[in-house]
């Protein structure tokens, strides 16, 4: 779903903003879904080159794509996401897409941002379970460990490259939430 972030998701991209405006971001890359643009907006007002890409869009979740939640669809989830830990990573909903799917389109994104960057610094806003597929790809992870990497809105994965692999130097880090929290 292309949604609007709430006030609370709007406080969170305030505070994520706050925290790291002081990094000297060279490149800025998103989803093409809204909410990501919302959260990193104010780097992009702060002149920093931005670019969209779909292969950063979070997983389709077909028949339960924005649906309020119900007992028979949090089993559903709960038995999907089982079989996606047990390596049984075509499954998907229906009119979804499977993490095998998401994992083509953001190979493609992948090979794109190494190709065409020299930036030293780089942001990259997505979804929730894009994310931990993504991440899986940066670590040469196998994607059935996706839930491996934790998540929550506005968290900060910090990873170095150098030229051949991907390191995470910074997991799951969500101090910019506690300040936020701080204020509430």
């Amino acid at each position: 779903m292309d949604t609007d972030l709430n006030d609370y998701g709007r406080k969170q991209a305030d505070a994520f903003y706050n925290t790291y405006k002081h990094v000297p971001f060279d490149k800025i890359y998103t989803s093409t879904l809204k909410r990501t643009h919302q959260t990193v907006k104010r780097f992009i007002e702060d002149g920093i080159s931005w670019t969209q890409y779909a292969g950063l869009d979070e997983l389709a979740w077909g028949i339960y794509e924005g649906k309020e939640s119900t007992e028979e669809m949090r089993i559903a989830f709960a038995q999907m996401m089982e079989g996606w830990t047990n390596g049984h990573l075509h499954l998907k909903f229906e009119n979804g897409e499977s993490p095998l799917e998401v994992k083509e389109r953001q190979l493609e994104v992948l090979e794109k941002l190494i190709a065409e960057n020299e930036a030293k610094n780089i942001l990259i806003c997505m979804h929730g379970r894009a994310m931990r597929l993504f991440l899986c790809l940066l670590t040469n992870r196998p994607i059935s460990d996706m839930d491996e990497f934790p998540h929550q809105n506005t968290t900060l994965y910090k990873l170095y490259f150098d030229g051949n692999k991907f390191e995470i130097i910074d997991f799951h880090n969500t101090d910019h939430l506690n300040v936020f929290c701080e204020q509430d």
